[in-house]
């Protein structure tokens, strides 16, 4: 009996953030309702306190859902098996199409430094991308692909251009070709840190 209680308790919560997910890329953060969100869940707006204290909870929530799941894509591919360049390339690649899909886009860039505060927004946004972003520098400079850098300063100025990069897409009137030309510029950047004997 307590099982099931709990899976209840879980897929109502899950129901109430897929619902916040949707919403808020539908209509932003001030545009929607809790009513809203508990009517697209189809749960009561009892049910919905349960689980959150309040609007800004659930947007919290919906932006962690949003950012779990893209970094736990981007993260397989830059630490899969293959060469560790082409991995490394391919993680750029995914990382800007993630740039274009609406509720990353919403979500993550427009609402959340406004919702959360600028300051919150880049401590989650570290620490959702920085490790993977690490992850791949490190995998570079194991390999012998790019020089022996200090991978936390690198990490860091190297987050700094993809953050602007995805603000720089979100925010053009052509977010595709910004994000061709976004894509083009980091990996010229990158390519400019790779070691001269494997240039090619």
């Amino acid at each position: 009996m307590q099982s099931r209680r709990v899976e209840y308790a879980e897929a109502t919560r899950q129901a109430l953030v897929d619902g916040a997910v949707e919403l808020f890329t539908e209509r932003g953060y001030s545009g929607t309702s809790l009513d809203e969100i508990a009517k697209r869940a189809r749960v009561t707006k009892g049910a919905l306190y349960h689980h959150f204290s309040g609007k800004q909870a659930l947007f919290e929530a919906a932006f962690d859902a949003v950012e779990t799941r893209v970094m736990g894509h981007l993260g397989e591919i830059v630490t899969g098996p293959g060469d560790p360049w082409q991995t490394a390339m391919a993680g750029i690649e995914a990382y800007v199409k993630v740039c274009l899909e609406p509720s990353f886009q919403r979500i993550v860039i427009h609402e959340a430094p406004v919702v959360m505060g600028w300051e919150e927004w880049r401590r989650c946004e570290e620490r959702y991308s920085f490790g993977v972003l690490q992850a791949a520098i490190r995998s570079l400079i194991d390999a012998g692909e790019i020089e022996d850098m200090p991978v936390e300063i690198t990490t860091q100025l190297l987050f700094g251009a993809l953050s602007a990069g995805a603000q720089a897409i979100a925010n053009a009137a052509e977010p595709e070709r910004a994000g061709e030309q976004v894509a083009r510029a980091v990996v010229r950047v990158v390519a400019g840190l790779r070691r001269r004997s494997t240039r090619r």
